[in-house]
């Protein structure tokens, strides 16, 4: 038995109980381990469907250029969708991005460009700006925009959420995500509630972003925005993905918590994991203190790999100029 290419070895990811890290929680903690996907990441999932949808609707034809805005993740699942398919790639990304994650996508043939961090959104710098300018310039190009295509959520409706049910077997209790562009929480949690209405969502935020305020108050603050280190979860918008009705509430998490529990997940459950990793036990363990009975079962999402932090977290010498160790 074989595939006839890469991207078909994306999904049925496995699900792992946390042992030491949950002593003490009632309860079962288990994590979604997604670096099992071929690109090391959950965005695998999500970078497929949305350039098949676009194929259906007839917006990319064969040879064609696909350009992206990314923090490296849906970069590699869009490349790896890319080489199946016979697409080039051009990905911008904020500068604040591991090197590794530049690299990642350079050695998969992507052209990469480097945009400043610390610009507006709609600033002609930003790295959103950047793909969207490409776009309108190259023929036969597709600006997929991962926060406000639809396709984002609807990969995680069709694929992680029967997939959590099934491991599951219909106990799942409280589902767990960081929150990004917003598709694998919504997307999961809408069928997940839909099999178990009383199923609770934990969104994790960090602090810089918008998400948490907007939910409890409904003000888009921009005080609330400033320059964080932690990479992939949070935002300075409101992506058409993150759906706020299907996310019970939000917990913030700082990028000091994240990394040093990013380095626990690998030294004591043996999980080499990614940064917002980190920010999603952190958040989600200190929710499961609380509220976490002995018959409920949480599902936390692993969105990436620990290789892309390999310069940052997992440097000694980094993890102390943060005055982190």
């Amino acid at each position: 038995m074989y595939l006839n290419n890469i991207v078909e070895a994306i999904g049925n990811t496995p699900l792992v109980k946390l042992n030491k890290l949950a002593e003490g929680i009632k309860g079962t903690v288990l994590v979604k381990v997604e670096y099992f996907n071929p690109g090391n990441s959950v965005k695998d999932r999500m970078a497929l469907k949305m350039i098949e949808d676009a194929e259906k609707a007839g917006l990319i034809q064969p040879g064609g250029t696909i350009i992206e805005g990314t923090s490296g993740n849906t970069g590699m699942g869009l490349a790896l969708a890319a080489i199946a398919k016979g697409y080039k790639c051009i990905f911008t990304m904020s500068d604040k991005q591991s090197k590794e994650k530049q690299d990642i996508l350079k050695a998969v043939g992507a052209e990469v460009i480097v945009c400043p961090t610390n610009v507006a959104p709609d600033d002609p710098r930003s790295y959103y700006s950047v793909a969207r300018k490409l776009n309108a310039e190259i023929p036969n190009s597709l600006y997929p925009n991962q926060y406000d295509n639809m396709s984002n959520s609807a990969a995680h409706y069709e694929t992680t959420g029967p997939e959590l049910w099934e491991q599951t077997e219909g106990k799942i209790t409280h589902f767990a995500a960081g929150v990004g562009t917003g598709g694998t929480i919504c997307g999961t949690a809408k069928y997940l509630k839909e099999q178990n209405p009383n199923l609770v969502t934990v969104g994790l935020d960090t602090y810089g972003s918008v998400f948490k305020k907007y939910k409890e108050t409904g003000i888009f603050d921009e005080n609330e925005i400033y320059p964080y280190k932690t990479e992939g979860i949070g935002e300075d918008i409101l992506p058409k993905n993150v759906n706020f009705d299907l996310i019970d509430l939000f917990i913030k998490v700082s990028d000091k918590d994240a990394a040093v529990m990013t380095r626990r997940l690998a030294k004591e459950e043996g999980l080499f994991v990614g940064w917002s990793c980190g920010s999603a036990v952190f958040g989600a363990l200190e929710y499961a203190k609380e509220h976490l009975k002995e018959d409920d079962t949480m599902v936390i999402i692993l969105p990436d790999h620990g290789t892309r932090y390999l310069g940052k977290i997992y440097n000694d010498d980094w993890m102390r100029e943060q005055g982190w160790l």
